[in-house]
């Protein structure tokens, strides 16, 4: 019985296809039925591979989980873009492909993107999630995330509610 290599690193431009599969895929499913049919294609759309080569390009802030040689999930991370101080980091995006879903690899993503920023000296994490997007607020509370606000968010021409959590690193 061989063992599946599951690792978690930084992409590289050679991830870009990859990663714009998953993005496409994750989002598909996630915000099928939540987003605006013509919000959701448009963003999918401008987060092709042409966009991930050049958001890895800009700084090491892309993790990708790969599983069995296969890129299955990515994480992209940085300073928070609403601070309350200035240790505080934000989780722009963490998803997975829809059949890597519930068996731990969105859990070891989070806790490598959570290390991460605790090495480059954040103290706190804000990760904003859709309300209607159950899973994910599910995922964060396990997580130890408490709701510290609530937002709003607009897709296409509809605002969407968005809870706002907080973490200790």
């Amino acid at each position: 019985m061989s063992a599946v290599v599951i690792d978690i690193r930084y992409a590289e431009h050679s991830d870009a296809t990859a990663i714009a599969d998953v993005h496409e895929r994750s989002w598909s499913e996630a915000y099928a039925g939540i987003l605006p049919a013509v919000a959701l294609r448009q963003m999918v759309a401008r987060h092709g591979p042409r966009h991930w080569v050049e958001v890895i390009g800009r700084r090491r802030n892309v993790l990708v989980l790969e599983v069995g040689g296969v890129i299955a999930g990515y994480a992209t991370f940085g300073v928070a873009r609403q601070r309350s101080h200035a240790r505080t980091a934000e989780i722009y995006e963490l998803y997975l492909l829809p059949e890597y879903q519930g068996i731990g690899g969105g859990r070891l993503l989070f806790e490598e993107t959570c290390r991460t920023l605790k090495e480059r000296g954040f103290t706190r994490l804000i990760v904003r999630a859709l309300t209607e997007n159950a899973r994910a607020l599910e995922f964060y509370e396990r997580r130890g995330g408490e709701i510290r606000s609530m937002a709003q968010t607009l897709f296409g021409e509809r605002r969407m509610p968005v809870a706002v959590f907080s973490f200790k690193l």
